[in-house]
């Protein structure tokens, strides 16, 4: 394993196959970010702005942000805050106190009067008993006054208590603000720097990429991958690129699913947008992704009458519409009964092949679908794992969150995911490989995949899995067996369709 001052690391590299003008053919290597807080390595192409140069604007503001940084940690670790709220909070508890008494006495003698009133008016004339109310009228407004002026002194004394505390709040949040403003500028500055080539030989910097592409902020760290670094550096030396792979090589981030010497696609979020622009003027394959599937692949039908649907859903078929292919199960069966407009109650993965329940009217779609809410639906999964498991059984409970840099990607997130539950028997072990059947307790996006691929799950992906594990004819993966009420006889039914592999 590739090792730098004896630690291991787990990182991107990617290799480029290029053809230079005398058509000889040869290859450059590069690696995503920094390597052991470097840009410089022998033997890799250099990146496409070295931000780490000396005295770089870069390196000379980060050390302002880090000096802003141990100002606030400085502040927030201090103590005085929890000092200043403490003291504001007994200020706090004294004036309410000294409140309540002074509304108590008044009350009180809101009461006297009362009685006071009372007894006169049976022992005093008309006339005495006017001169009696006339004054008690003057001490109740005396009292209103005396209270609207103790409430006064009250908000002043408790602003006056606060300020302190505001004072400190303040200028911890103004360091945040200007540490924001700072930060935002900085990468605006370090983006306005990445200016990236293309076949076309057009440059364009990575803030005007992604403002073409889909008009937002580049992510952190855009232009900083292997892809594009190989890419600059190709079109840069007259080099004409062939063939692109990226692998990682060492240890797995503990959220991420990361298999050492294992090929993996470029990022989403930071590499689409730049390697659209960079890839132009270069003959290259078509994207599967935006590939119709092909017009005589069959959808089979297990099950009709009617109120529900049950089909077999094949491998790499969408479930409904994507953004790009429209073809799906839900505009085939929309084709085939337009006058019933089947409703799709749940999804199966694009990938996944298997078990897909229809309804043919709004109150079947809603009956079924409770039962889904209600966890009153019976499933299981079949699915090939590219290992040997040895365990029979088990539970898995890993919580899961999008990858917002790599969609669709999932990662493990005990901060922010949630909750994935997935219950599983072994069936059989052949060839190196385990079949498995999967009970998920939850749904969630990539479940099963990333629950059988991460080191804390089963720890052996799926075959075909070419987001977590490596590519294959297939994603090995089928909803095998579903079991639920029928929405209009309440009878309970089940399907079970065999995987084809």
């Amino acid at each position: 394993m590739l090792r730098f001052q004896g630690q291991a690391i787990g990182k991107m590299f990617g290799v480029l196959v290029v053809q230079d003008r005398n058509g000889n053919i040869g290859f450059l290597a590069a690696f995503s970010g920094k390597l052991a807080g470097k840009n410089d390595h022998r033997y890799f192409v250099p990146p496409v702005f070295d931000m780490l140069t000396d005295n770089s604007f870069f390196l000379l503001e980060e050390e302002n942000l880090n000096q802003i940084n141990n100002q606030i940690t400085k502040l927030e670790q201090s103590g005085v805050g929890i000092v200043l709220e403490k003291k504001l909070d007994d200020t706090k508890m004294t004036l309410d106190q000294a409140l309540a008494n002074f509304k108590k006495r008044l009350k009180n003698q809101k009461k006297e009067r009362k009685v006071l009133r009372e007894e006169s008016r049976l022992n005093l004339s008309d006339a005495a008993y006017q001169l009696l109310e006339d004054d008690l009228i003057k001490q109740s407004l005396r009292d209103k006054y005396e209270l609207q002026i103790f409430q006064k002194q009250y908000h002043d004394d408790l602003s006056l208590a606060k300020q302190p505390l505001l004072d400190f709040q303040n200028k911890v949040a103004a360091l945040k603000d200007d540490r924001k403003k700072r930060s935002s500028q900085l990468q605006n500055q370090l983006f306005a720097q990445y200016n990236f080539r293309n076949a076309l030989s057009e440059t364009k910097n990575v803030i005007a990429i992604f403002k073409d592409f889909n008009d937002i902020q580049p992510p952190a760290g855009s232009g900083e991958c292997a892809a594009p670094k190989l890419l600059q550096y190709a079109y840069l030396h007259d080099y004409v690129p062939i063939a692109l792979a990226e692998f990682w090589w060492g240890q797995s981030p503990s959220a991420e699913v990361r298999r050492h010497k294992h090929f993996y696609p470029a990022c989403r979020n930071k590499c689409e947008p730049i390697l659209g622009f960079m890839l132009q003027g270069l003959s290259i394959d078509k994207n599967p992704m935006l590939e119709s599937p092909d017009e005589a692949t069959e959808i089979p039908i297990i099950f009709e009458d009617d109120h529900v649907l049950i089909i077999n859903k094949p491998e790499e078929f969408l479930s409904v519409p994507g953004i790009h292919v429209q073809d799906s199960v839900y505009t085939r069966m929309i084709k085939k009964y337009p006058n019933a407009g089947p409703l799709i109650v749940h999804r199966l993965d694009m990938s996944t092949s298997g078990i897909l329940v229809l309804a043919k009217t709004k109150e079947s779609h809603k009956a079924i679908q409770n039962q889904f809410l209600n966890h009153r639906i019976i499933k299981h999964y079949i699915a090939l794992l590219d290992g040997i498991i040895v365990e029979d059984e088990g539970e898995i409970s890993l919580p899961i969150r999008v990858d917002l840099d790599d969609r669709p990607r999932q990662l493990v997130c005990y901060e922010h995911g949630k909750s994935a539950v997935t219950k599983w028997q072994k069936i059989s072990v052949d060839n190196g490989k385990t079949k498995v059947k999967y009970f998920p307790i939850t749904g969630r996006t990539h479940q099963l995949r990333i629950h059988s691929a991460h080191p804390n799950g089963m720890n052996c992906p799926i075959v075909g899995d070419d987001l977590y594990g490596q590519k294959a004819n297939r994603l090995h993966l089928h909803a095998a067996y579903i079991e639920f009420n029928h929405p209009m006889t309440n009878e309970r039914i089940h399907f079970q369709v065999e995987p084809n592999f």
